[in-house]
């Protein structure tokens, strides 16, 4: 394969990857083509993973990528296939929209955030927003939704993006930041994690605390559950998960719900969390920190933990606490803007193949992960590691545009694969890692929602 972006210049810092030579990758180097090169995105993003993953498991060489299954898994959720039916994809009131001055993009796949654009908006139909909305500025628009704490972003081109107040915080740093924690461990309640000796499967016994939702999150931890992790996802009862992004993103997990509003419930989840090797978030900044669960405070009670944390649009700036979607930051960087396309109509905005913004930061997710516990291994100390979907925009404008010197390649269908579950038959596609020239498989369908007990799958029985 033609050279592939090293994206793992943040993981360069811990001392257990300064050394770690780059995973192997193979296939082809573009496949999709457009202005910006989101193949070397994705294939880079995953190759961080593997690289973390040699390193973490002393076996150079071991973990290595393959483009297609790459692409494939950058697209799972239009593979896969529930009793025969393509998912629905995106609701018929998200999408871009004109304004009086250019477009919007919205988003209400969840029905709460669809309540909260027809509030803002005193709409009652998808033509109802739609007259709204022409009869806005973008950006009046934009402020409206957001202040009924709807979703919503206007399309930007890049020079307005680079020029907002947004943009510092949204490029500062590297892609994949992370932190040691400096306080020395309390002491191990029980033998310190280490990997299982099993290629297939070498972090079986690892325990992964997932409080993320959507893509970009439950992507890493999926990753995480495929290579042998016992990962508990947790969500809030009375915000359900869209029923077929949590089977695309269930494979190899339990899923609980928990209240954490409820005293009894926060306390379950404290308790796992003091028993656990990772916990994984990815909800708005501020939110978990009334719980307790701010990596600050988590790291502080649990030194030898690795948490690491995913927002839309970074840790600092006007925007750090607000709503967002892989949608909606493409909206708003400018990739909207350089994928628009002329028709009979006139100008529109487009948007990337895939949501690579979420894939990619789903692997820098796992990456960091990997990186932590090789760190933790070495010096018994855990760690931090900030990720967000503003911040990978920014990693992939940043990359050379000499892909497309690069012939773009037809993609292969997928080897799908086939397995009953309690949704009924699925058919879906595997993650991108090659294990000693092998794929890597998934070893669990998707659980029912919300049916697992708030324990660890040992204790679980």
């Amino acid at each position: 394969m033609e050279s592939v972006p090293d994206l793992s210049a943040g993981l360069r810092e811990a001392e257990a990857l300064r050394n770690e030579p780059a995973a192997s990758c193979d296939g082809s180097r573009r496949w999709w083509g457009g202005a910006l090169d989101v193949e070397g995105l994705a294939v880079g993003s995953v190759q961080s993973a593997a690289t973390a993953l040699n390193a973490l498991t002393g076996s150079p060489g071991r973990y290595s990528v393959d483009s297609g299954l790459v692409a494939a898994a950058f697209d799972s959720l239009g593979h896969l296939r529930i009793e025969g039916p393509k998912p629905q994809g995106f609701a018929p009131t998200s999408g871009f929209r004109p304004t009086a001055d250019g477009w919007i993009r919205l988003h209400a796949n969840y029905p709460h955030h669809a309540a909260r654009l027809m509030e803002a908006l005193s709409a009652r139909t998808p033509q109802d927003v739609d007259r709204a909305l022409l009869s806005m500025t973008s950006r009046e628009a934009e402020t409206v939704i957001v202040a009924h704490k709807g979703v919503a972003a206007a399309v930007r081109s890049r020079e307005e993006w680079v020029s907002s107040a947004m943009h510092p915080g949204a490029r500062s740093g590297p892609w994949i930041s992370l932190s040691r924690h400096e306080a020395q461990p309390r002491g191990w309640a029980s033998s310190p994690w280490v990997p299982a000796g099993n290629p297939l499967r070498p972090l079986d016994g690892l325990k992964v605390l997932d409080l993320t939702r959507v893509i970009a999150g439950p992507t890493a931890t999926r990753l995480l559950g495929a290579l042998g992790a016992d990962v508990l996802r947790i969500d809030p009862p009375f915000l359900p998960e869209l029923p077929e992004a949590f089977i695309d993103e269930g494979f190899d997990k339990r899923s609980a719900e928990a209240d954490f509003r409820k005293a009894r419930d926060l306390s379950a989840v404290h308790s796992l969390v003091a028993s656990a090797d990772v916990v994984v978030s990815g909800y708005r900044n501020g939110v978990l920190d009334k719980y307790g669960l701010s990596p600050e405070a988590l790291l502080a009670a649990k030194p030898e933990l690795v948490a690491v944390t995913l927002t839309a649009w970074g840790n600092s700036g006007p925007w750090r606490e607000r709503r967002g979607f892989d949608s909606l930051v493409q909206a708003a960087c400018g990739i909207a803007v350089t994928y628009g396309r002329q028709d009979d109509d006139g100008w529109k905005p487009g948007a990337l193949p895939v949501q690579a913004l979420d894939h990619a930061t789903g692997y820098g997710l796992a990456a960091a992960v990997l990186t932590l516990l090789a760190e933790r291994i070495r010096t018994g100390t855990g760690g931090s590691a900030v990720l967000s979907l503003a911040r990978t925009a920014e990693e992939l404008f940043a990359l050379p545009a000499g892909g497309h010197d690069n012939p773009v390649s037809s993609l292969q269908e997928p080897e799908y694969m086939f397995a009953d579950s309690p949704y009924g038959q699925l058919r879906f596609v595997g993650p991108p890692l090659v294990v000693q020239g092998m794929p890597l498989t998934y070893g669990r369908t998707p659980v029912l929602y919300g049916t697992s007990r708030l324990a660890w799958r040992q204790e679980a029985g």
